[in-house]
């Protein structure tokens, strides 16, 4: 096992080098100038001699590699560089917008999973009954529904109709119902038909024929027996949904006026901030990356048959 985080690992830093490296050949290559958008964003016109010596200051004359390799050293001391439009370090402005990232990605999860594991048991045990039927064709429409405009719907119920919450989300428990149900629903709908196919499959399994030939309960089959042995397909499921929740939906923050990672990466896009725009960028590798290094390690922990594979091998 230790063998095997250490070769995860060394591939994750080529991935993050490589995520880095292409990011800042992208905003180099930008035909807006950092310096002149510096000070747009603070409500200037700075004059021809104030943005050469400006960008002398932040070595934008350099070669592309020597400023890589600069802001790379500076990266790797937690040093990302300062924000243009709040005028304070990018990792601050991260350490800011975490929480409430956090808050909503958490809420959103528990959600998810609260609701789609009964669902997704739910219709593998009652297939092609009725309640397998209904579940499915509202599973359907909601994987079809962009979030987006799931979103402006439950905002337009919700908010402006029927007046059960705010508009504009904000850090209260009521404000945080809508953006959560707007990022769960797609989710749910998701997660259901992977865990009615998980169950599916299992419920075929020679090892369920046999608990039944021998009388054992049905409930104790689905829950005891087959649960363990059909969650495995769901935790990489789980690493890529956790880790596109704590990148920061982006959207869905946008429309809620939801003040998390994802509503600060369009404010950084639309004024052109690249520092915020390569932290951001760098947070969202270092999430996705070390989200599934820790759903693989935790597949393989939890399921026998790779350890002993890794045994006879």
């Amino acid at each position: 096992m230790a063998e095997y985080i250490l070769r995860r690992l060394v591939q994750l830093v080529a991935v993050l080098l490589g995520v880095t490296f292409l990011t800042f050949i992208i905003t180099w290559a930008a035909p807006s100038d950092p310096a002149e958008m510096k000070y747009v964003s603070m409500g200037m016109i700075p004059s021809p001699r104030l943005l050469e010596q400006t960008r002398e200051e932040m070595g934008l004359n350099d070669p592309v590699l020597v400023q890589y390799g600069r802001w790379l050293g500076n990266t790797m001391r937690g040093d990302l560089g300062e924000s243009a439009k709040f005028g304070e370090p990018v990792l601050t402005q991260l350490t800011k917008k975490l929480p409430m990232t956090l808050k909503l990605a958490g809420t959103a999860m528990a959600a998810v999973l609260l609701v789609s594991f009964p669902l997704g048991i739910l219709t593998a045990v009652k297939k092609n009954t009725w309640a397998d039927y209904v579940v499915r064709f509202f599973s359907f429409f909601g994987v079809s529904m962009p979030n987006f405009w799931l979103g402006l719907l439950l905002m337009y119920v919700f908010a402006v109709r029927l007046r059960w919450f705010c508009v504009v989300s904000s850090g209260s428990p009521g404000g945080i119902v809508l953006p959560a149900a707007a990022l769960a629903l797609p989710m749910v709908s998701g997660y259901v038909r992977q865990i009615r196919a998980a169950f599916l499959e299992e419920l075929s399994s020679n090892y369920v024929v046999g608990a039944r030939a021998r009388g054992i309960p049905e409930r104790t089959i689905v829950f005891f027996h087959v649960l363990p042995n059909a969650v495995f397909p769901i935790i990489t499921l789980m690493g890529l949904s956790v880790g596109h929740l704590l990148g920061g939906a982006a959207i869905i923050e946008t429309i809620f006026s939801w003040q998390g990672i994802g509503n600060m990466a369009v404010e950084a896009i639309r004024v052109r901030d690249y520092p915020l725009i390569q932290g951001y960028v760098m947070w969202m590798a270092v999430i996705y990356v070390g989200v599934n290094l820790l759903a693989d390690v935790g597949y393989r922990f939890l399921d026998p048959q790779i350890r002993l594979r890794k045994k006879v091998e």
